[in-house]
């Protein structure tokens, strides 16, 4: 489908990668693997032809189409969230076109010739994307993906312009879904997400029909979406046949591989070093020596790369505060005196509390860490910080904040007292800044290095208690190991907003969650305690029998409920006069779907069975009618959906009219 062929690339002296080789087949999930800046986000914008290689090359198939996400910056404008969705179709007419010829130029090849096999394999991609292309379907999937990526059904008819800029990567998100192309490019798209929208696409995409090349620092999502993984280690590119846990295993087992065979090697040229001081001066051993010295020149040597596994951070031993850290009683929070960001409720943060912060996004947790914190003051209620309270504050906009004028290292040297330089490299070695990074100055660092600057710089503050708003959006996976471990370690109490999974199961006690118009509601465990009881809650309520309110009714006397039952009596007889015509007509078009998606089934089972395509007029049947199919499926979708739309608005203005009486 796709394949890399010794691509390479470099930025001035610096290489990122050469001689790069892998192949993209159809379905796979393939992840990229490394540290910040080690070239994940470069090949991704190579693959989707946005930059240009210096070497080698990106083949694909005349019919494979790349979509492409980046990490931010993307700006809609201009029509309402639906026109946006509904834009994702504007090829499907032409898909069918396609497939309509492929299907035509299958039939003018001979089966066996290597023309006929190119077309039989464009055939399969297009009558697959056909397929999942169906117009007829069209508004049913945009409400699905826009749903499940926590947009509302009033915010369809909302103008792209007023989303802000994580809602716009979410309509880009969106967009991408629906257009499903054969290679979906996927760079950290889940930094803008809540933990439902992370989990409806996690979800979502281990049923998507094209293959996902996918850069996170969600090493939950990774492991259960991804088979493949290309790792950015030791200045190459390596392919693990594994998702990203077989990776870190695998990668740890060669490493001790090599460890082993350097200090093989090692001792084998020291050996070889002896002997040759011993024996230079004598004539005697003169070939000997020179055999050997010859010998250690060719010796290739096996170099291992300078890791900071070892490199740890601990927090400033924090001063110990009362048993109440923080104290909230009808806290509540209104931009405009009537909608409420914050409804009221009564919270307490006691000493030792490790709370996790969830819920969609919109439903207020930003405002409520802020609240926390001291920095946004709430409309009503009461906030009462305990006993000797020290509070440290990480905001997604904190970075903002920074000195422009200072260098890396300057920054941190003020909250950093008593620690030599030595020690500030090492810790700025944890959040990423490595060699000479750590002079550059703050102007020219990007959104994500000044993030990463203003996160180790507030760690450094002695604190007994503190509120992080996704920390791990800019952090790898090895700087996020390294603020678990410190986190885990850490003696005072924390509030983390974060939609990270495997970074808050290990540290959290707690999950308070947040939902739009109703207080928030507490979780007396981790993330996963609080992701299971959510499926029981969601369960129990699609098990539960649908109990309709029914009007009250006047019981004085025999008369008045015999009256009663009448009335019932003719209104139901009318429901079912005028009803009755227009359900059947939709039972007729959905037994015709039906009847069109059973033989579509078997035409599929055929299409697909071994040996198709030896007998080219069968090829040719077979693709006509399957094309019939779909098109007969297509117009059936449409008089169904028009069906059930006049069954709905009538069955309203009955109701409307029995409500009048």
């Amino acid at each position: 489908m796709l394949a890399a062929d010794n691509l390479g690339i470099s930025y001035g002296p610096r290489r990122l990668f050469g001689g790069l080789n892998f192949t993209v087949r159809a379905g796979e999930r393939i992840s990229l693997a490394g540290p910040n800046g080690a070239g994940k986000s470069t090949l991704m914008k190579i693959i989707a032809g946005i930059e240009r290689q210096d070497e080698g090359r990106i083949v694909k198939a005349k019919t494979v189409t790349v979509g492409y996400l980046p990490q931010e910056g993307v700006e809609i404008k201009g029509r309402t969230l639906m026109a946006e969705a509904e834009s994702a179709f504007a090829d499907a007419l032409d898909i069918e076109r396609q497939f309509d010829e492929a299907s035509e130029a299958l039939g003018t090849y001979e089966p066996g010739t290597p023309e006929y096999d190119e077309a039989l394999e464009v055939f399969g991609d297009l009558q697959i994307r056909a397929e999942h292309h169906d117009v007829a379907k069209m508004k049913p999937r945009i409400e699905r993906v826009l749903a499940g990526l926590g947009f509302s059904r009033a915010d369809l008819d909302r103008l792209t312009d007023e989303f802000s800029g994580g809602w716009q990567m979410r309509i880009a998100l969106a967009k991408l879904l629906l257009i499903e192309p054969s290679v979906l490019l996927l760079d950290e798209p889940t930094n803008h997400l809540d933990i439902e929208s992370v989990v409806w696409l996690e979800d979502y995409l281990n049923t998507y029909p094209g293959a996902i090349i996918l850069i996170s620092h969600d090493r939950r999502l990774l492991d259960n979406l991804t088979n493949r993984t290309l790792a950015f280690e030791q200045g190459g590119v390596t392919l693990y046949s594994g998702n990203y846990s077989f990776f870190v295993r695998e990668s740890r087992s060669r490493k001790e591989q090599l460890e082993r065979a350097a200090t093989n090697q090692q001792r084998e040229i020291a050996k070889t070093q002896r002997f040759i001081d011993r024996f230079r001066a004598q004539a005697n051993k003169a070939s000997l020596v020179q055999s050997r010295v010859k010998q250690l020149a060719k010796v290739e040597r096996i170099e291992m790369e300078d890791e900071d596994d070892e490199i740890g951070f601990r927090f400033p031993q924090p001063p110990p505060s009362g048993q109440t850290v923080l104290r909230m009683e009808g806290l509540a929070k209104s931009y405009d005196g009537a909608r409420y960001v914050l409804k009221p409720f009564d919270f307490e943060i006691s000493k030792g509390d490790r709370i996790a912060i969830v819920g969609v996004n919109g439903a207020g947790k930003t405002t409520f860490s802020k609240i926390v914190a001291g920095v946004e003051k709430q409309t009503s209620g009461t906030r009462v910080p305990g006993h000797n309270v020290r509070l440290a504050y990480y905001s997604q906009d904190h970075a903002d904040a920074l000195d422009g004028s200072k260098t890396v290292i300057e920054t941190i040297e003020k909250s950093a007292k008593g620690m030599s330089e030595t020690q500030l490299r090492t810790l700025l070695g944890c959040f990423l800044f490595r060699g000479d990074d750590v002079k550059k100055s703050v102007r020219v660092l990007s959104g994500g290095e000044r993030a990463r600057l203003s996160l180790a710089n507030m760690l450094l503050t002695p604190s007994n208690f503190l509120v992080l708003d996704e920390p791990t959006n800019h952090l790898d996976m090895r700087s996020q190991a390294v603020l678990q471990r410190a986190l885990a370690e850490y003696t005072g109490s924390y509030v983390i907003v974060s939609h990270n999974r495997d970074f808050l199961d290990p540290l959290v006690t707690r999950t308070l969650e947040f939902r739009v118009g109703e207080p928030p509601r507490l979780y007396a465990g981790n993330l996963s305690y609080y992701l299971e009881k959510k499926d029981e809650e969601r369960s129990a309520q699609n098990a539960a029998p649908v109990v309709q309110a029914k009007p009250a009714r006047e019981k004085d006397s025999e008369g008045n409920q015999r009256d009663a039952r009448k009335l019932e009596s003719q209104r139901r007889q009318e429901r079912n006069r005028v009803l009755k015509p227009l359900q059947d007509k939709l039972a007729v078009v959905e037994a015709e779907i039906a009847r069109f998606e059973e033989e579509k089934k078997i035409l599929t089972q055929r299409m697909g069975a071994e040996g198709f395509g030896a007998d080219a007029e069968e090829v040719r049947v077979l693709s006509a009618r399957y094309a019939a199919v779909e098109s007969g499926l297509a117009g059936a979708f449409t008089a169904w959906a028009s069906a059930s739309e006049e069954v709905e608005r009538t069955e309203a203005l009955l109701t409307a009219a029995e409500n009048a009486d």
